[in-house]
């Protein structure tokens, strides 16, 4: 099952139903609508910085999963580990020529 997506404006009239701008490049069929308000005032006077604090906000008061501090802690020391290790290899490959046989 394809997951194609398109985005369509359009306008929310007071009885609930949805008038679209354009019709939608979407074969026939079942369809999932996500209606987001599109305010004037909150395009016009809202920056990038703004808008991504406002996002996170919407998203942290929907349940959104945030990482802790911990464990954004405990994954970047696993990557650590993960480069020791393939250095350690990279050094043991060097020890040896190239019958198998470690150098003196």
């Amino acid at each position: 099952m394809g997951t194609d997506q398109v985005v369509v404006r359009g306008t929310l009239k007071p009885d609930g139903r949805l008038e679209l701008d354009s019709p939608p490049n979407l074969p026939a069929g079942p369809v999932e609508v996500v209606l987001r308000s599109l305010s004037s005032t909150t395009q016009s006077s809202e920056d990038w910085w703004q808008y991504l604090q406002r996002a996170r906000a919407e998203s942290e008061a929907a349940g959104g999963p945030y990482r802790t501090e911990e464990e954004i802690e405990e994954e970047r020391q696993d990557f650590r580990r993960s480069d020791d290790r393939i250095e350690e290899m990279y050094r043991q490959i060097k020890g040896k020529d190239r019958n198998g046989t470690s150098e003196t």
